[in-house]
């Protein structure tokens, strides 16, 4: 909890940053949301996925919200406003990616607290940039399907992931190691098809593990990987066939 003070101070803003801390490396973090963490006076933070190295750009108080419900935590982030403190909620990746902070600013706005958003990077851009790829690739995909599997099980109705994968596209799946044996048998995308899996993407520890559909999730298995990363599926993973770009596909005449 925050450190009590004596009396409250006047906070003509009020306002509560929601920023992306990037994938893992601590260099990775934009420049606006490493300003704005050298001026927080307190950082909330998602101690199970973000590194605590970006945590040495901040000299203020820093709270873990891991195990936290989201009442416990926008009292965190409203109390803080309400003493004038300078706050930060800060998510991994990118927020709007399964960072669950509409309900968060909703919450704030009961307070008359304003939230701002800062981008961060995505570590699905991390992961690619693992894999020396594109995402989206001339000839191979086009399209990128961001997803992740529903619920507690794959039985459940809103799993949208075997009929996304029929279309030939290149696949993110977020929160789906643990459950990656389950999602290759439902893609109906060939056995062949090209599938890597990115653990931590861009932190010390990242490792990259190549398979196919087929044996991907038996190679997960033994490399002990169960949690913090991102499977790809698609034939970007090992591009081959692809064809030149309309932007390097024509000599241009000189001006």
């Amino acid at each position: 909890m925050p450190k009590p003070e004596t009396e409250k101070k006047v906070n003509a803003a009020r306002k509560v940053y929601f920023v992306g801390a990037g994938p893992g490396n601590p260099k990775l973090i934009t420049v606006l949301g490493r300003e704005l963490l050298e001026k927080a006076d307190l950082v909330v933070y998602t101690g199970s996925l973000v590194n605590p190295k970006v945590l040495n750009y901040t000299q203020g108080e820093c709270i873990d919200s891991y195990g936290l419900t989201l009442d416990e935590t926008n009292k965190l982030l409203v109390e803080a406003v309400d003493f004038g403190k300078f706050v930060v909620r800060l998510h991994t990746g990118d927020p709007s990616l399964y960072g669950s902070i509409v309900e968060q600013m909703e919450e704030l706005k009961k307070y008359e607290i304003e939230a701002e958003r800062v981008p961060g990077v995505s570590s699905v851009f991390a992961a690619s940039a693992a894999l020396n790829t594109q995402l989206t690739l001339k000839g191979v995909s086009e399209t990128l399907i961001i997803t992740r599997p529903a619920g507690k099980t794959l039985e459940e109705a809103e799993d949208l992931i075997p009929e996304l994968s029929e279309f030939n596209t290149t696949m993110a799946i977020f929160l789906g190691t643990q459950k990656i044996q389950e999602i290759m048998d439902k893609v109906r995308c060939p056995k062949d098809t090209p599938v890597a899996v990115v653990y931590k993407a861009s932190w010390e520890d990242e490792k990259v593990i190549t398979g196919t559909v087929k044996d991907i999730a038996e190679k997960v298995r033994a490399a002990g990987i169960k949690r913090t990363a991102l499977i790809l599926i698609g034939g970007v993973v090992d591009p081959k066939n692809y064809r030149r770009s309309h932007l390097y596909g024509v000599p241009q005449k000189p001006l």
